[in-house]
């Protein structure tokens, strides 16, 4: 079994760019961290590269070694590690997105500039937990491999698929469809969710913390809807609102 020491070894420096957005477009990998997400990954049968397991946890890990395991220190595993306690293992992945994964046979939620890690993830979890097919992260959003939206996520992201697409021309693309898509907004055009009876298969769109979606993407719409607030709040924090209506409107 190989085992690296060293933070300067050449491979441990490529792992390490990983961390960055640059770094994993370029490489079309990720790190993922924990023996949870580990499991995840391994249960759904994720292409996957490494499996890196610090030396002093070999005995915790044992079942997790094999032809693809690295022994690390605990010096490479801080390196790699994003969390201010690192457990002891890691993962490195294959990045495999393909558009043709949507079959638009059910709903699918849409990113549009929501910038929050947590908030993505929070959102993908959301869409898996209320039986959406997938999500499209669109242009602006933080990415769904920053470790902090992978920790979020908790491992749905495993289990739907999950594209960095063009909203604008998913949108489109939707509407010749003939499948609707549905913005948020606060606005006078926007209508209720409670007066709105979805077909099995629309898109919603929620957006950016503190602008929403974009008044262009608005436009685009079948309809934009306002979750009513009963009490003296502005408005709610995107990834709430998001899991709110997925599960509203997909009954």
């Amino acid at each position: 079994m190989e085992k690296i020491e060293s933070i300067q070894n050449k491979q441990v420096k490529e792992w390490k760019k990983l961390l960055t957005r640059k770094g994993r477009k370029k490489q079309q990998q990720y790190i993922i961290e924990g023996a949870h997400l580990v499991e995840e990954a391994l249960k759904a049968n994720a292409s996957l590269s490494h499996i890196l397991i610090r030396e002093d946890k070999v005995a915790e890990y044992d079942h997790y070694i094999s032809k693809e395991t690295v022994l690390i220190s605990t010096e490479v595993a801080d390196e790699l590690s994003d969390a201010v306690t690192n457990q002891g293992i890691l993962a490195i992945l294959n990045i495999n997105e393909s558009e043709e994964s949507l079959t638009l046979k059910k709903p699918l939620l849409m990113l549009d500039e929501v910038q929050d890690p947590g908030n993505v993830g929070t959102l993908i979890r959301s869409a898996d937990a209320a039986g959406f097919e997938g999500v499209i992260i669109g242009k602006g959003s933080v990415d769904l491999y920053n470790p902090k939206t992978i920790r979020s996520a908790q491992g749905s992201h495993f289990h739907l698929p999950v594209i960095h697409a063009d909203l604008y021309d998913w949108t489109e693309k939707l509407k010749q469809k003939q499948i609707p898509v549905y913005g948020t907004a606060l606005d006078d055009r926007a209508v209720s969710y409670q007066m709105i009876k979805t077909p099995k298969n629309f898109a919603l769109i929620v957006g950016n913390e503190g602008n929403g979606v974009h008044p262009d993407l608005l436009k685009m719409t079948t309809k934009n809807l306002y979750i009513p607030i009963k009490g003296e709040a502005e408005s709610l924090n995107v990834a709430v609102a998001g899991s709110i209506l997925m599960f509203a409107l997909y009954r």
